[in-house]
């Protein structure tokens, strides 16, 4: 038998390096994307990089970050009281066209009309002056850093 049928798969030693590194989006998705900071944390080239994620785990890294900014935009639209324009700066994205288009590709409905389900459902929100104070949304600066009263509220993690 030629050919092989199976999911392809990376070696052991790069699976530990692509961990780490989707492991960092995990982290830290409302950064902005770097992905020669993302390829030299794996420490492979960008190409061999992107190649070896996607094989891994069926999406490129760009596509991988774009899924959890989108899920954990998904949990503050249905509990906090933030606007659509709120969570998109708080899950990483700069242009509000953006992330309801991906919003939309991903989950199949806008970012407001989501919103709008769960209002509608009467479920209780926690109210977004609360919600940045606990630190579970960074406050960004306008240069996009996250600024210095998050880390003092938040402490180490």
């Amino acid at each position: 038998m030629t050919g092989h049928t199976g999911p392809r798969r990376v070696p052991g030693d790069v699976l530990v390096h692509l961990r780490r590194t989707r492991d960092h989006l995990d982290r830290h998705f409302a950064e902005p994307f770097d992905l020669d900071h993302l390829a030299g944390l794996a420490g492979m080239s960008r190409y061999h990089f992107i190649r070896s994620f996607a094989t891994t785990y069926g999406r490129t890294p760009a596509a991988y970050l774009a899924e959890r900014r989108v899920e954990r935009a998904q949990d503050l639209l249905r509990a906090a009281n933030l606007t659509v324009t709120e969570v998109c700066h708080a899950v990483g994205y700069s242009s509000l066209g953006s992330f309801s288009s991906r919003f939309k590709k991903i989950v199949g409905e806008s970012p407001s009309d989501f919103q709008r389900r769960y209002a509608a459902a009467g479920n209780p929100r926690i109210p977004g002056c609360h919600v940045f104070m606990a630190g579970l949304v960074e406050r960004r600066g306008a240069d996009g850093t996250a600024t210095q009263e998050k880390q003092d509220r938040v402490g180490p993690s």
